[in-house]
């Protein structure tokens, strides 16, 4: 079960504990990037567009033929759309993700030169970005700190504890209250990589989290490490069984190739 709950916290106590899981998480996944390949702002932008409800690991499969067919604001701007939805049907609701990436091109042209600018209050005025775009851009094309709340973010957060906030916006201001503005953006991603390889959304590997004696909500998923191990995903699966103090050779081979979400 789930443990229960403890006495309120006070701001310094939570501060702390929140700090805690960031080293944590730190040396737990050394590897966190953003998942996204990509060369620039522009290619940054759109492969987040297309990422709403997709894959990473799909979009990267989509865009090398897209950038190729499309390199600047420009070409999105006046793109086909027959033939810029047949490119990316792949990541699901292509025809709205068509709208966002010509509205997107003909909003850089006109307003920006073609270029994307580096402000937040300038990106989530563009089609297609909201403010979690907007944090991934600033965060890892134009080295801006922001914070990403994702549904990774979201859930780990809330299961953590850090915050009661179901906003993603208000998420973002409070969790950003915890941490030093300089490690925002690869929080983030420490969080993300967390959220897709350890702490899944429906069976968390509770058993084999490197978290266990901090987290609140362990329980949420199988504890007992020969059970939780098996739920490891991603190429260094045996690296976070190993960090959890946990043998390697008990994850499944077939967790490495498992897709990340």
């Amino acid at each position: 079960m789930t443990r229960t709950s403890a006495p309120a916290e006070s701001s310094l106590a939570l501060t702390r504990r929140a700090r805690r899981i960031g080293r944590s998480l730190t040396e737990t996944h050394p590897d966190a990037h953003c998942e996204l390949d990509h060369d620039g702002p522009l290619q940054l932008a759109v492969a987040t567009i297309l990422s709403a409800q997709c894959t990473d690991k799909r979009v990267n499969e989509v865009t090398p033929k897209l950038f190729a067919r499309y390199p600047t604001a420009a070409d999105y701007a006046g793109a086909n759309r027959a033939e810029l939805e047949e490119l990316i049907r792949p990541t699901g609701f292509f025809r709205n993700k068509t709208n966002s990436l010509i509205g997107l091109g003909q909003a850089l042209v006109e307003r920006h030169g073609g270029d994307v600018p580096g402000k937040l209050d300038d990106l989530v005025e563009l089609p297609g970005i909201g403010r979690k775009t907007a944090n991934v851009v600033l965060g890892n094309a134009f080295g801006v700190p922001g914070i990403t709340v994702d549904t990774h973010f979201q859930r780990l957060v809330a299961r953590w504890r850090l915050t009661a906030e179901t906003d993603p916006v208000k998420i973002e201001h409070a969790i950003g209250a915890l941490y030093p503005k300089r490690e925002w953006t690869m929080l983030s991603h420490r969080v993300i990589f967390h959220g897709r390889r350890v702490c899944h959304a429906r069976k968390p590997a509770c058993g084999a989290c490197t978290l266990a004696k901090i987290c609140p909500s362990f329980g949420a998923g199988p504890t007992e490490p020969e059970v939780a191990v098996k739920l490891l995903k991603g190429p260094r699966a045996g690296a976070l069984a190993e960090a959890a103090g946990l043998d390697p050779a008990l994850v499944p081979a077939a967790a490495a190739t498992v897709d990340v979400p």
